[in-house]
């Protein structure tokens, strides 16, 4: 069991890790390939676009045929990606590699927790979770450092080739050990597994995929231009911003083990989600500022993750409340969705914000999305039963 909490875990690092492998770059790419920071910002849009579009059809592919093919498949398909990024020449073949790193990152959440909730005993699936999140955190945090320094020294093909071999060595190893991966079939209560998609319509999954995508625009910007942001804003190295963004990330996932225990301790999950992410507002908005001096940035940054990423488990724990038997696959594929849709809805405009010269809209930007989704998950009370439908009834929900 805690083979296959490590194999997925690795898996979930590493498609964070291949999100975030390519924005520490854009300062040098901008540079070499002639192209502004919103034309890159699209680049990051049609990869979210991709992924947010396939996911969802991820998620009934993985209830229909299980997890572990469309998961070694994904990670091959990113590390391939990588390949074609490194390769390219031109901002076409820079645009078509994040077209395929999109369709392997559409294919995770689905399959991840469909292995994970088939595959690990309840009593231990709330440490699943907590390492689940805490491995896509440090995939976040490993990206900024590995590709952002490869790059300083050696170029950003050097660094994307470097990436590109990662994930080939992630994927040998889960081939090696496809046959833990096996999810064995669920079934609802009576006795067939769903196959509408009615399911996707009752309010607790529709108000969760409104808070993901939300939550993520914000996130967006955090992901694509706090680097370019801190050093035009405090006039720091791309290192030193590049580091502060890793720091969020590390910050992040001790969020996140804390939140486990939280998670745990707590039915209002909602509670836990919106006060971690009102602590996060409020840091964004000085960095924002320029309070701080530079120096300061990445031990700021810690403090943001931290107090964000202890809302993870409490999120993780509601949409799993609101998810019938035999419907993980899609129901998480059409909530995780809403990370994907947030993050391609404002690249370009962030990407537009640094263009005008106003780095420090993109904190402002961040802040402003970050409240409104703490408005969306109040709508959401963590409880164990979730509310009527929207507009269809679709069987029984999943206690927690």
């Amino acid at each position: 069991m805690r083979t296959v909490i490590t194999l997925v875990a690795l898996a979930h690092g590493t498609s964070h890790f291949f999100q975030l492998a390519l924005a520490p770059l854009f300062p040098l790419i901008k540079d070499d390939l002639g192209v502004s920071y919103a034309a890159l910002g699209f680049a990051a849009t049609l990869f979210f676009a991709v992924s947010a579009l396939l996911q969802p059809i991820a998620g009934f592919v993985v209830d229909r045929y299980g997890g572990r093919t469309v998961l070694i498949g994904g990670i091959g398909l990113q590390a391939l990606g990588a390949l074609v990024a490194a390769m390219a020449g031109s901002y076409a073949q820079l645009v078509a590699a994040a077209v395929i790193i999109g369709i392997g990152n559409s294919v995770f959440h689905p399959a991840d927790f469909s292995i994970l909730n088939s595959r690990v005993e309840k009593a231990r699936l709330g440490h699943a979770y907590s390492a689940h999140g805490i491995a896509g955190s440090l995939g976040y945090a490993a990206a900024p450092v590995f590709t952002g320094t490869i790059g300083a020294f050696f170029g950003w093909h050097v660094a994307l080739f470097a990436a590109a071999g990662v994930g080939l060595a992630v994927f040998a190893l889960l081939l090696a050990n496809a046959g833990r991966l096996q999810a064995a079939e669920v079934r609802s209560a009576e006795g067939r597994i769903p196959v509408g998609a009615g399911v996707l319509l009752t309010a607790p999954v529709v108000m969760c995929f409104l808070y993901f995508a939300i939550y993520a625009a914000g996130f967006g910007g955090l992901q694509s231009f706090s680097v370019a942001a801190m050093t035009e804003l405090y006039a720091v190295p791309t290192a030193l911003a590049s580091s502060a963004l890793t720091t969020y990330m590390v910050g992040s996932a001790c969020g996140i083990f804390a939140g486990g225990f939280l998670a745990s301790r707590t039915e209002r999950h909602d509670v836990v989600a919106a006060s971690g992410l009102a602590a996060g507002t409020m840091i964004f908005v000085l960095v924002g500022m320029s309070i701080f001096p530079g120096g300061a940035l990445p031990l700021v940054l810690a403090v943001a993750g931290l107090c964000v990423g202890a809302t993870g488990p409490s999120r993780d724990m509601i949409v799993r409340a609101s998810t019938p038997a035999g419907a993980t696959g899609r129901v998480y594929g059409f909530v995780y969705s809403g990370l994907d849709v947030g993050q391609l809805s404002t690249p370009v405009f962030f990407g537009w914000l640094m263009d005008s010269g106003l780095p420090q809209g993109v904190f402002y930007g961040i802040c402003g999305f970050t409240a409104l989704a703490i408005f969306t998950v109040l709508q959401l009370p963590g409880r164990k039963k979730g509310s009527g439908p929207f507009f269809a009834t679709a069987g029984k929900e999943k206690g927690s």
